[in-house]
């Protein structure tokens, strides 16, 4: 029995061009990816983007390495990353990234992919890639996951360091031991890309007590 030759892709999201190519001996090789997609053996992450099922790949769907490719430059951050290094106890069931580009929302069956902007001097702070068996994504170190979060959100009580420690402990649940382990030299380079910089500095305080 000849082999499916998705399986070939594994669980690296590819684009259409590279799909076609494989189905390129087909009448239509349009119809065939959509009649795959029907099928449930390719899953549309956007618009020419998809990745092959578990079910047919047999290696699990990495929804932070779908998130790179969605939408780029882009590093998975905010509070799924502050979730995924237990730092905050609530489930977060959008997957949240930081990006270059103008903010954006993407849906499909795996989820919610939202995108924030960051300006391109900062972006590139705190980010490192995580590798997890064959699969490699960039995402926020916790420092910086905790920095964007804090610069992307409107609410903070106030600008002094009882406000920030009232807003990390209270409005979002933060694992305030945590902080003793954290690298400010990352939250100092953040503080000093001009945004929020009285707030991180007292982020700063905070963890060195």
């Amino acid at each position: 029995m000849k082999q499916n030759p998705l399986i070939q892709l594994g669980n690296i999201p590819v684009q259409f061009g590279t799909l076609s190519s494989i189905y390129k001996e087909h009448s239509s090789p349009v119809k065939k990816i959509s009649a795959l997609e029907k099928d449930g053996q390719l899953i549309k992450l956007k618009k020419g983007l998809y990745v092959v099922s578990e079910l047919v790949s047999g290696k699990p769907i990495d929804a932070r390495l779908c998130a790179n490719h969605i939408y780029g430059p882009s590093y998975v951050s905010f509070q799924w990353a502050l979730r995924w290094y237990g730092l905050i106890p609530e489930q977060v069931h959008t997957m949240t990234s930081a990006t270059t580009k103008h903010s954006r929302t993407f849906d499909n069956t795996l989820g919610r992919f939202s995108y924030t902007q960051v300006p391109l001097s900062y972006f590139h702070i705190g980010v490192k890639c995580i590798t997890d068996g064959d699969i490699s994504c960039l995402m926020a170190t916790p420092e910086k996951a905790l920095c964007d979060t804090i610069l992307t959100d409107r609410y903070i009580p106030s600008r002094s360091t009882i406000g920030l420690h009232r807003y990390l402990e209270e409005d979002i649940r933060f694992d305030m031991e945590s902080l003793a382990g954290f690298n400010t030299e990352i939250i100092r380079e953040c503080a000093d890309a001009g945004r929020k910089t009285v707030i991180l500095n007292n982020l700063i305080k905070i963890i060195k007590g």
